[in-house]
């Protein structure tokens, strides 16, 4: 398979992934079920879950109301060899705004909760923190994976096998690369093959590229790196706010940064940039983080 074959293919079951089922079945709730993504580790990842989250939100919304921020958890740690299934509470709909309440559920127990808000588009003053001076472009970086010489075969896998690109501007975290005690660093991203034009497809999937390498910065910070034996990181929650329009087929900048870490728990949040400059996104999400004694 060349590259640009497999760069397709990934992209391809990103977005079966995100193609949810509606249920005929006539309860106080919509229910949609959808599969998983293949993980190496047999662990769900949570970018998928946020994604499809969204898309059975938005399923349930007036025309031409669209998500504008997102609060969720993550309950249990979910099965990738295992399909989902997705209840949505429509909790309000006013004149402007309206809340959803998605949960996603293997095995009849729920493993992530969210409310999201949605509204209609509207004139308003506007402002924008802007894109950090002095990024390198992302065709002067190499992708992570020409950096994975070394690296354990599940964690190359991962990286081979994601349908995103991704290079980090300070060097990515896999190895000793990059971990020099800064709570702060920066990923240009973009889906590998074209994405529909459907903007509700873009916006889940930012919701999904959102999950990736947030953490890091926790990490950079104590110059930490994922080889480390015995570190252990888990998602507690995750936030999100959809700024501006965004297209994930094009580079993104992924602006990141640790404000806090304390009591095992470690707090990261980010602002995604579009290539021209503009805010499209902002981040929030802590970790449980445990490592090993020395």
């Amino acid at each position: 398979m060349t590259h640009d074959e497999h760069a397709r293919r990934s992209v391809e079951m990103l977005l079966g992934i995100l193609d949810l089922d509606s249920s005929d079945a006539r309860t106080t709730e919509d229910i949609f079920t959808g599969v998983s993504h293949p993980m190496p580790t047999g662990r769900i990842y949570g970018g998928q879950v946020l994604g499809q989250s969204i898309i059975a939100a938005e399923r349930t919304m007036p025309e031409g109301r669209v998500p504008h921020s997102m609060h969720g958890y993550f309950l249990r740690a979910g099965d990738a060899s295992q399909g989902l299934t997705f209840a949505v509470d429509r909790i309000h709909d006013g004149r402007s705004f309206s809340t959803r309440r998605a949960q996603a559920y293997q095995n009849g127990v729920p493993i992530f909760s969210m409310i999201a808000s949605f509204q209609d588009e509207n004139p308003g003053i506007e402002h924008a923190e802007p894109m950090p001076e002095g990024i390198p472009d992302p065709e002067d970086l190499e992708p992570d994976e020409a950096l994975s010489d070394g690296i354990h075969p599940l964690s190359r896998r991962m990286l081979t096998d994601r349908p995103v690109d991704m290079r980090h501007v300070e060097g990515p975290l896999f190895g000793a690369a990059g971990a020099e005690d800064s709570a702060h660093q920066a990923v240009w991203m973009r889906m590998r093959a074209p994405f529909p034009d459907d903007p509700a497809l873009h916006r889940a999937a930012l919701a999904y590229l959102s999950d990736m390498s947030i953490q890091e910065s926790i990490l950079r910070a104590h110059g930490l790196s994922w080889n480390l034996p015995g570190l252990k990181v888990a998602s507690l929650d995750h936030a999100m706010w959809w700024h501006r329009p965004g297209r994930v087929d094009d580079w993104l900048l992924y602006v990141q940064e640790s404000p806090n870490a304390r009591g095992g728990r470690g707090l990261a949040t980010g602002r995604i940039y579009d290539r021209s400059g503009g805010l499209v996104a902002s981040v929030a999400q802590e970790i449980t983080i445990r490592v090993p004694e020395a």
